[in-house]
């Protein structure tokens, strides 16, 4: 057996000059980019029905850009404009950064890790005389809620966006031999398009560590895992499994 398609459980570039397609030329292979997960807005009016009110908050935690996003969304559909005194927490300085295309950055207080051996639980507690404000979506991956709980941090969880499954009934899903996951979402969307899945002889790929654990708590085998330090990306796991295997 040698590996011939490949199906990336995300949405087709729009540069088609991805390195995906680099991959498919370079090994003869067969890719095939299928999105398995949408991510649905919460309309404002049904955030309001929650009675949270952001602004009895002192400290926003992004975890991911489609927070950062709804957040500043829900605010200006619902009027709340956010004082220059809000601080802003954020798990890496990308979303920091990503902060600037709503806010002005240099007039606010952002903080992130700086350094690899911290995180941003580490500066929480620095700062748990906050109260925070925890955007996220129906399918939360993050365990900020389970680390504030136990270190009785006060907080409140807003769902500002739903992941939901797409439908995948399109493709033939036992004619892949690699399946990728990006999020623990897209694994509950396969079970839920294929629930007689069986894996046989497909090779489960996945990026980061949720996605893996999710891949392994739902019964199946995972076979190539990023990112790493030696496969930081998808693409060079793919390759370093694909290399390996079709000698």
């Amino acid at each position: 057996m040698r590996i011939k398609n490949i199906l990336i459980s995300q949405p087709e570039p729009l540069d088609k000059k991805s390195p995906f397609t680099d991959l498919a030329d370079k090994y003869n292979v067969k890719i095939t980019f299928k999105k398995f997960i949408r991510v649905d807005q919460v309309p404002a009016m049904e955030f309001l029905k929650e009675r949270i009110h952001i602004l009895d908050h002192s400290a926003i935690i992004m975890t991911s850009r489609t927070a950062i996003e709804n957040f500043f969304r829900i605010c200006k559909e619902t009027r709340v404009e956010v004082p220059a005194n809000m601080k802003f927490f954020c798990i890496s300085e990308a979303f920091a950064l990503y902060l600037q295309k709503f806010t002005t950055y240099r007039k606010r207080k952002i903080f992130f890790p700086k350094t690899k051996d911290k995180s941003i639980k580490d500066i929480i507690l620095k700062h748990r005389e906050e109260k925070f404000f925890f955007p996220c979506s129906n399918i939360s991956n993050s365990d900020i809620p389970e680390f504030m709980e136990k270190e009785n941090i006060p907080y409140t969880t807003g769902i500002l966006y739903k992941t939901v499954s797409e439908d995948l009934n399109d493709i033939e899903i036992s004619g892949f031999d690699i399946i990728s996951f990006f999020s623990p979402a897209g694994i509950t969307s396969l079970h839920e398009n294929f629930p007689n899945f069986e894996q046989r002889d497909i090779k489960i790929a996945s990026f980061g560590e949720n996605t893996a654990k999710a891949v392994t708590d739902s019964g199946l085998t995972l076979s190539i895992e990023a990112p790493t330090p030696q496969a930081p990306s998808m693409k060079m796991a793919l390759e370093q499994f694909i290399k390996n295997f079709n000698k």
